[in-house]
């Protein structure tokens, strides 16, 4: 990570658009999550995640997902059916290789089906990638 004048990190969090006050849902954690990747959301945040039990509105969704989850679409789709503020989503899953790892075309090719699209993909961790989900800009603009 990189600073600037202001003391402000560049890590993954600043790179999915995380910024201060907005409420983030954390969904799938297990101890095999990322957290350095959390911590970095957080500090970006301001605040800590909220938990799957939390039942207002947020602002974005962080869901972790490995292969043995189930299936990614019936995953997806639950992501997008939560109620929030702003379509902004991000889908971490480990790497290429790893345990129970999801390829990040996986995820591309089942965004659609959930009523969502996918806009960037880096790695957030030595073990996992992520990518960041928005609703599909005709959905966003109210166009059909």
């Amino acid at each position: 990570m990189s600073a600037t004048a202001g003391g402000a990190e560049h890590g993954p969090a600043s790179r999915f658009g995380f910024q201060p006050g907005m409420v983030v849902q954390e969904l799938g954690w297990d101890d095999d999550v990322d957290d350095d990747l959390r911590a970095d959301i957080e500090a970006a945040l301001g605040t800590p995640l909220v938990d799957d039990q939390y039942g207002d509105v947020v602002d974005a969704v962080l869901l972790w997902w490995r292969e043995d989850d189930g299936d990614l679409v019936d995953g997806l789709v639950r992501l997008a059916d939560r109620p929030r503020r702003r379509r902004h989503d991000l889908a971490a899953h480990p790497k290429v290789g790893r345990d129970n790892y999801v390829d990040a075309s996986d995820i591309s090719e089942a965004a659609p089906t959930a009523g969502l699209s996918t806009t960037t993909s880096i790695a957030a961790g030595p073990e996992w990638s992520a990518t960041k989900l928005v609703a599909p800009k005709a959905a966003r603009s109210g166009k059909r």
